[in-house]
């Protein structure tokens, strides 16, 4: 995850002037961002200079919000997504290293069009306008938005201006992705226009003494064949962020953080062998190591090998103590007889629920008897998660947790969300730095009711066995063929209700 920045950094935390002869600023701190303690004395016309925050994308609706954020973390710069609605005092306390700007579908002219205050602009944060975000940041500053007459959407021809700091190291004319109607027709005075195609004179500009800059094309998608290098212009040499978001960092500020959270407290774990709580139960026994407990509910609808695979490759492998309930009967019993999907699917959450409630039970008698207590349930929520629901408001109950796995209201937990600022690309990374095995890390996306809502049908024992048969087929071809990692997922369903004749 980790890149090595093409510009070198000076004593005291200055760039050189040569290159692009940016806006200068204080390299913000490598760690990994914590808690974020608010300065009371920050305004929105005066950010604090020694930011050492996120980049904040401002979500003004886009459909590519998150997949900015993503690429903002591939150049190994930490990201977070805000909503286009949070009062830019709010925003500039968080001490952001840089502001991007998102695309949206609405027009900046319309009655109800969201905008964003115009001090964000004179706060001493660089900012990156993207698509309506360049429109958006154009019209605040006196440029001049509007209908052309003429729309793009899709392939376009772009020329960019050589001397550019988005477009250092890209050719002059390349390829990019449009999809826009309205249009910059005059760009705010004091900004240089560095890019045009033949419908866009006004295709980018920038204000390199203000640090502002703006494309309305996406970089974010991988059709701008330079897109991700602009962005990293505009992270690495137009804001002078270095990268330091790698999983070793992010493993090692987690560690800290989870240390000074549990102290010598018990936790329990409620793994299910899928990407997510295999990362986070790894993460918090690196921390912690036998103060953490998992609960493994074997349902009897996993596919072939899966409960072998986190007994021997991953518990056995990585020293952790994991707890296998077999539950397979009480499974099978609950479902005999039942077709409807849905009605299996709450049956299967209803079990599941009263399996790891008992297995809860016991393992908190053990821990009793060796005179600890347990306090705390690991989580594998990871940042879409947070995002989709609701964690752009700005509230800090961002979700509610009190159903995860079942957990009675009475048993009081507190949470330990590891991966819960992490993409899903990332959260394969930091399991890779752990040592978590392969298999686990690279495997398939698995629903929560297992094979049950893979058989059209009853389930039943025969069912099941001939579903994992041809599962395991699947999955095995499609390793030999060397598609493991082009495929994403290639789910194998059995028609067990549906009849039919051939020749």
């Amino acid at each position: 995850m980790s890149r090595t920045l093409d510009c070198p950094v000076t004593r005291g935390g200055q760039r050189p002037s040569a290159g692009c002869g940016l806006w200068q600023a204080p390299l913000p701190s490598p760690r990994y961002p914590g808690p974020v303690t608010t300065n009371p004395h920050a305004t929105a016309s005066h950010a604090d200079p020694q930011a050492t925050g996120p980049v904040l994308v401002v979500d003004f609706g886009a459909q590519y919000a998150q997949l900015i954020a993503r690429r903002v973390r591939e150049a190994s710069v930490y990201s977070e997504i805000v909503p286009s609605s949070m009062p830019v005092e709010q925003m500039l306390a968080k001490h952001p290293a840089a502001i991007i700007l998102s695309g949206g579908p609405s027009s900046v002219y319309a009655d109800g069009a969201p905008g964003i205050d115009p001090a964000v602009f004179d706060a001493g944060v660089p900012v990156l306008g993207i698509c309506y975000g360049f429109q958006t940041m154009a019209q605040a500053l006196g440029g001049t938005v509007g209908r052309t007459g003429t729309r793009e959407y899709g392939h376009t021809e772009a020329k960019v201006d050589a001397s550019s700091c988005l477009f250092a190291g890209t050719p002059l004319d390349q390829a990019v992705w449009m999809s826009h109607g309205d249009a910059v027709q005059a760009a705010p005075a004091g900004f240089a226009v560095t890019a045009s195609t033949a419908e866009t004179p006004v295709a980018a500009f920038e204000n390199r003494e203000r640090g502002l800059y703006g494309l309305q094309w996406h970089p974010e998608v991988l059709h701008s064949a330079y897109g991700q290098k602009a962005l990293e212009n505009f992270l690495h040499e137009a804001a002078g962020i270095p990268a330091t978001w790698t999983a070793g960092n992010i493993i090692d500020e987690q560690v800290e953080a989870i240390r000074a959270q549990v102290g010598d407290a018990h936790v329990i774990c409620g793994l299910s062998g899928g990407v997510d709580s295999s990362v986070a139960a790894a993460l918090v026994h690196r921390a912690i190591g036998d103060q953490l407990t998992c609960i493994f509910v074997d349902h009897g609808l996993l596919r072939a090998g899966e409960r072998e695979q986190v007994e021997q490759d991953y518990a056995a492998g990585m020293g952790i103590r994991v707890i296998t309930v077999d539950e397979s009967e009480r499974f099978l019993s609950a479902l005999a007889g039942v077709t409807d999907p849905e009605t299996k699917r709450k049956i299967i959450g209803r079990e599941f629920i009263r399996s790891f409630e008992a297995a809860q039970r016991r393992v908190i008698e053990m821990v009793g008897e060796q005179g600890g207590e347990i306090k705390f349930l690991v989580q594998g929520t990871l940042y879409p998660d947070v995002v989709e629901s609701g964690g752009g408001t700005g509230t800090a109950n961002i979700k509610s947790h009190h159903n995860v796995g079942g957990l009675p209201d009475d048993l009081n937990f507190a949470l330990i969300e590891p991966l819960r600022t992490l993409f899903k690309d990332e959260v394969r990374a930091i399991g890779r730095e752990l040592g978590v095995p392969e298999k686990i890390v690279a495997r398939q996306p698995f629903p929560g009711p297992g094979l049950g809502i893979r058989v059209i049908g009853e389930v039943t024992r025969e069912n099941l066995e001939i579903l994992r048969a041809a599962d395991l087929i699947a999955r095995e071809e499609l390793t030999a063929a060397g598609l493991d990692e082009e495929i994403w997922q290639c789910p194998v369903v059995l028609l067990a209700d549906v009849r039919s004749v051939g020749v």
